[in-house]
């Protein structure tokens, strides 16, 4: 007679989440969707982190600025910024400005992308971009206007203007606005219009 062979014992299969339960809840659906999401805002973070400071300044007369940051400020051409696409401006409320604040109607092309005709970019600083756009009323005497919303972008130029060595008069520092005579000896007022 033989013995009946002893019943080998096996061990239930181990999983996986057994060992780290989390992992399990991590990858269903939710913790997927949870993933992607982090995910994204990390890449819109750097993307928007990376972006430069835009300021912009509304003019009377494109070709005129042209040629004063151009020519006699030697700004740089820039590019348009990635983020400035897909009417970023227009969404911010730039389309809505009141008129009291001495600028003429803005075109209205909500529905259009922004093109390099609409404006002018030129390179402030190393990552700081100034955009040029129409829309400023002449001042008196039919002097070029060059209006801004933010005091920095204005003393900048103003530190511009004075690094040219160019001759200018500081008619007030609040709010900030002082002359420059460009190439062709036209008068330009640059304003800073406090909201």
């Amino acid at each position: 007679m033989t013995e009946p062979m002893p019943a080998i014992l096996t061990p239930p299969p181990v999983h996986l989440g057994a060992f780290l339960p989390a992992l399990d809840s991590l990858f269903s659906t939710q913790g997927v969707m949870v993933m992607l999401l982090v995910a994204y805002a990390g890449a819109m973070w750097m993307f928007l982190s990376s972006a430069p400071k835009v300021h912009t300044i509304m003019v009377s007369d494109l070709n005129v600025a042209r040629e004063f940051y151009e020519g006699l400020l030697n700004l740089a051409v820039a590019d348009v910024p990635l983020h400035y696409y897909y009417n970023y401006e227009q969404s911010m409320g730039a389309a809505s400005l009141d008129p009291i604040y001495g600028m003429s109607s803005l075109p209205t092309t909500a529905t259009a992308p922004p093109t390099q005709s609409e404006g002018l970019w030129y390179q402030l600083k190393k990552n700081t971009q100034l955009h040029i756009i129409s829309g400023a009323q002449y001042g008196t005497k039919n002097r070029q206007r060059h209006v801004c919303f933010d005091r920095d972008c204005l003393e900048n130029i103003l530190l511009r203007v004075q690094s040219r060595r160019l001759r200018f008069k500081l008619r007030s520092r609040r709010p900030l606005n002082f002359l420059v005579k460009d190439m062709a000896e036209r008068v330009i007022e640059l304003a800073e219009v406090a909201d």
